[in-house]
């Protein structure tokens, strides 16, 4: 099941989606020192402060417990961004992910979009072909100084 998060929903979030991105962490050596604003750093007060902002924020249940969670933020335009898009390690391969893309494209749409966007680590072959293979486009990839890989952009159009 996939519903909007309350506010005091936020702490058990922030510890799925740690513990979600510690496999992405370890796999290319972020550290906090290296890369602090990975999703497997995020602060408590930073989804405070998104949320109050009126950012939607999901979580995915399983058997009432949280075991995923996303949340979508405006581009400019009519387009959303998904962002920190995870599901906890011993949940994966269900269709969870799957599920809340679909999700997050309804929540979209019912919010006048027909497009969204999604960035992530280039160099992760594995999860840029799970995302083409749920449809999405590689729009191209960025260099950043105070990044210690480079960004790839994707898109879909719904």
């Amino acid at each position: 099941m996939i519903r909007q998060i309350e506010r005091d929903e936020i702490k058990v979030c922030v510890q799925v989606i740690r513990k979600s991105f510690e496999t992405v962490a370890q796999e290319f050596s972020l550290t906090k020192d290296n890369c602090p604003g990975n999703a497997r750093f995020v602060e408590v007060e930073k989804l405070y402060k998104q949320y109050d902002a009126g950012r939607p924020m999901f979580a995915y249940l399983d058997n009432g417990i949280i075991v995923g969670y996303f949340s979508l933020s405006k581009n400019k335009g009519r387009s959303f961004e998904l962002n920190n898009l995870a599901v906890l390690v011993e949940y994966r391969h269900k269709g969870y992910g799957r599920e809340m893309i679909i999700f997050a494209m309804d929540k979209a749409r019912e919010m006048g979009s027909n497009k969204m966007t999604i960035g992530l680590i280039e160099e992760s072959t594995k999860l840029k072909n799970w995302y083409s293979g749920l449809g999405f486009i590689h729009t191209g990839a960025r260099k950043y100084k105070h990044l210690p890989f480079t960004v790839s952009f994707m898109k879909i159009g719904f």
